[in-house]
């Protein structure tokens, strides 16, 4: 995985991430059903090229190179690729 979202987008969802990803890795983007229903946005860690577009958009600092992600939220890399395994 070479890009997680983190607990500061929990609630937040602003999908600016989604506008710049070139590959589409984020998800639930705005007109998925999910969209609704999620706490927070998910990057797929099979499609995510790492590009690092996303992390400079989002403006609550949630998205991570996975060796930079604190510690402190170190159980959102899992939360990421569980999202996928829907």
């Amino acid at each position: 995985m070479a890009y997680v979202i983190a607990e500061p987008c929990i609630g937040v969802k602003d999908t600016a991430c989604v506008a710049v990803c070139p590959v589409d890795c984020i998800h639930p983007t705005k007109d998925e059903p999910e969209f609704a229903n999620s706490e927070m946005l998910y990057i797929d860690p099979q499609e995510c090229i790492d590009c690092g577009a996303c992390v400079g958009e989002c403006p609550v600092e949630a998205i991570f190179a996975e060796e930079d992600l604190p510690e402190k939220w170190d159980a959102f890399k899992d939360q990421n690729t569980a999202y996928y395994k829907k």
